[in-house]
């Protein structure tokens, strides 16, 4: 643990950040800010994920958002970012792609059914559930939610289910959470430059099947 440099990591990216705020919506940040150093301290977060609960944090602030961060929502269930405005709340869980090793083998599977897992148990807990990535990763959101709960096929349903049962047994994840899980947006994270760009599902998909596609190589 090497604090100073937590320190001095998040007072900078905090620095960034305070040059799209208004004066007034600065003391949010810092609240932010000096949570994370405290969770810090206890060994709870690391720097890069801070990095990026910061500038996801900035950007909901900018918008007339409360945020906290690291928030309990269930007795099993802490999220990265949790916001209010007026009679609504947003969620965004921030995913940087990393599995642990004991998935080498099966890296694949085990981020998309991370994924799909987030979405079901998360999105209970607000009106708005995002996703939020750094820009050099790419996440593995399957189409069925983009879909309407009514538009969701049983068996599309069931195979998503079955996924997630490889990895997820205590609690397992329900049918009719994934069923009835929604998500609003995603958030693009650039971290060099301290934004994040927010995308709808559907554009989401597009531009990384695109990408993926130009992606291939060709023999």
């Amino acid at each position: 643990m090497d604090l100073k440099k937590f320190e001095r990591d998040v007072f900078e990216m905090t620095a960034k950040l305070s040059k799209n705020l208004h004066a007034k919506d600065m003391s949010k940040l810092d609240s932010v800010k000096d949570h994370l150093i405290e969770m810090y301290k206890k060994n709870l977060v690391k720097i890069n994920h801070s990095i990026l609960e910061l500038i996801c944090a900035s950007t909901l602030i900018s918008r007339g958002y409360a945020v906290s961060v690291e928030k309990d929502v269930s007795d099993i269930l802490v999220c990265d970012i949790f916001a209010k405005k007026g009679g609504g709340n947003t969620i965004i869980e921030i995913e940087t792609g990393f599995t642990p090793p004991e998935h080498a083998m099966d890296t694949i599977d085990y981020f998309s059914a991370r994924i799909m897992s987030k979405i079901a148990r998360y999105s209970q807990h607000c009106s708005k559930f995002s996703l939020a990535t750094p820009v050099v990763g790419i996440l593995p959101i399957s189409k069925i939610f983009l879909l309407p709960p009514n538009a969701r096929k049983k068996e599309d349903v069931e195979k998503i289910k079955n996924l997630c049962d490889r990895y997820y047994k205590n609690p397992p994840i329900q049918f009719d959470d994934i069923l009835n899980a929604h998500l609003h947006s995603i958030f693009l994270i650039n971290i060099d430059k301290g934004f994040a760009k927010e995308l709808d599902p559907q554009g989401y998909v597009d531009l990384t099947e695109n990408l993926l596609e130009r992606s291939e190589v060709e023999y």
